[in-house]
């Protein structure tokens, strides 16, 4: 919603919005464009426009984020004054991707990496593309714009559109071009199990063009039953390992196991090294797709190479935050147990013998239903120490998962607590990975600070 609110107000929209516990580095993003971001939803915030406004300085047109639910007042108000509204993704369509060549990325984890990476591909081989992408690619600053060109990479997530549109967003895209990193269940809110995930992605596939593309992670069991089920566009597939029993489509060798330096293959041809900034298996695929999208709308594999070099990063994907007495303070979006277990392997994979803490703050609504507690101590196990933090609201014990670790698991539901004591352990040369999907309390800046005062 933030990124389509940059988006309105770069095609000349004036734009204002409501959330709750809004916090860096989106908000900051939006302050810095002018764009006033008010605490709460309140009715009010429907009417807060100058007076150059017409119609009693009433909003012209509402988007309505899918947070928002009926019994809202502010939702309630909408719907009895018969207000103009319509959802993020369909105003997305109707006002800027309409008449743009489309590139979505899609699948559980690695969309906003994904996105950010292709988008800069694009940028890098002059071609500069618009894009709308869930996190803030470092080599942009901003995590949307129009751009100058008829391509448009956009990060298409499977999360339903709005309360009165329970269709996922990624079917008002209408892409040309579509990546599907993986497929795993998630979101347990709103989807009973896999299946119904599938279903929407075969939703999907259905308005891919006969002369689009379909990348596919070919390493995905989970993909392929959706394909099985219909598919009407060509495909390639990509794999992070070299397939000596399949030469065609994108695979990659490794020239560095922690994936930060790597050759890409093409029909079983090396196309160029990639040395960059990123670490894990997982990046190396979502590289390849990144790639492979490139190639389809004109971008020579070389230069997608070359680009990649210069790649910066996005904030929130494993972010230096800072290091301090030489301990290392990271922030890191995962909130699936498999994103958690490919980057604690991809950062053991480059520290070899440095302590790695991993603090993990189980913010997700699928993670508070206790959907993954099962396979959450596995995806921890390359952590030297584990420290759980348990927020309000969470629906199952997370001693489970302690019992499943051993001693060098803890659990704290204070987050000052838990700071002082990672502060009092933590020596010269440990990394400290934070990982949420929310700001977590400003506990960076707090482990940092306390850490400092520790000397």
């Amino acid at each position: 919603m933030g990124g389509i609110a940059l988006l309105a107000r770069e095609s000349g929209v004036q734009v204002s919005g409501s959330d709750e516990n809004v916090y860096p580095p989106m908000s900051t993003m939006l302050e810095a464009q002018g764009i006033d971001v008010q605490q709460g939803f309140k009715v009010e915030h429907l009417y807060d426009f100058n007076e150059e406004n017409d119609n009693n300085n009433k909003s012209n047109q509402i988007v309505v984020g899918n947070v928002m639910t009926r019994a809202m007042r502010i939702v309630e108000h909408t719907l009895n004054e018969n207000l103009l509204y319509t959802s993020g993704p369909q105003w997305l369509y109707e006002n800027i991707l309409r008449e743009r060549w489309v590139i979505a990325v899609s699948g559980t984890h690695g969309k906003t990496t994904t996105a950010s990476i292709l988008a800069w591909i694009l940028e890098y081989a002059g071609l500069k593309p618009g894009f709308l992408i869930g996190g803030v690619p470092e080599n942009f600053g901003l995590s949307a714009r129009l751009g100058e060109s008829p391509f448009f990479v956009v990060e298409a997530d499977e999360y339903d559109t709005a309360f009165f549109d329970k269709r996922s967003k990624f079917v008002h895209y209408h892409p040309r071009t579509l990546v599907v990193n993986n497929l795993e269940y998630d979101h347990a809110d709103i989807f009973p199990d896999l299946d119904a995930i599938k279903t929407q992605f075969h939703h999907l596939m259905r308005i891919v063009p006969e002369k689009g593309l379909v990348i596919v992670n070919g390493e995905e069991r989970n993909i392929q039953d959706v394909l099985d089920k219909g598919c009407w566009t060509p495909k390639e597939y990509f794999s992070s390992e070299v397939n000596a029993e399949k030469q065609t489509g994108w695979a990659s060798h490794y020239l560095k196991p922690d994936g930060s330096v790597f050759e890409v293959l093409f029909d079983g041809e090396t196309h160029g090294k990639v040395s960059w900034n990123l670490l894990g298996k997982h990046n190396v695929s979502n590289a390849l797709a990144a790639i492979a999208a490139a190639r389809h709308v004109g971008v020579p594999i070389k230069f997608a190479v070359e680009a990649l070099a210069e790649f910066k990063g996005i904030k929130r994907r494993m972010e230096l935050r800072g290091t301090v007495n030489g301990v290392c303070v990271y922030d890191d979006f995962a909130h699936h147990p498999t994103a958690i277990e490919t980057t604690l392997k991809g950062l053991r994979a480059r520290l070899s013998q440095n302590k790695i803490i991993a603090i993990l703050e189980p913010r997700s609504n699928t993670m508070r239903l206790g959907v993954h507690k099962q396979t959450l101590s596995k995806s921890l196990e390359t952590a030297d120490q584990v420290i759980l933090f348990q927020p309000k609201g969470i629906d199952w014990d997370m001693g489970e998962v302690l019992n499943s670790l051993g001693e060098k698991a803890s659990l704290y539901n204070d987050i000052d607590q838990l700071v002082e004591q990672v502060a009092k352990t933590a020596n010269s040369g440990d990394h400290i990975l934070v990982m949420s999907n929310g700001g977590f309390g400003g506990i960076h800046e707090k482990l940092l600070s306390a850490i400092e005062l520790k000397g």
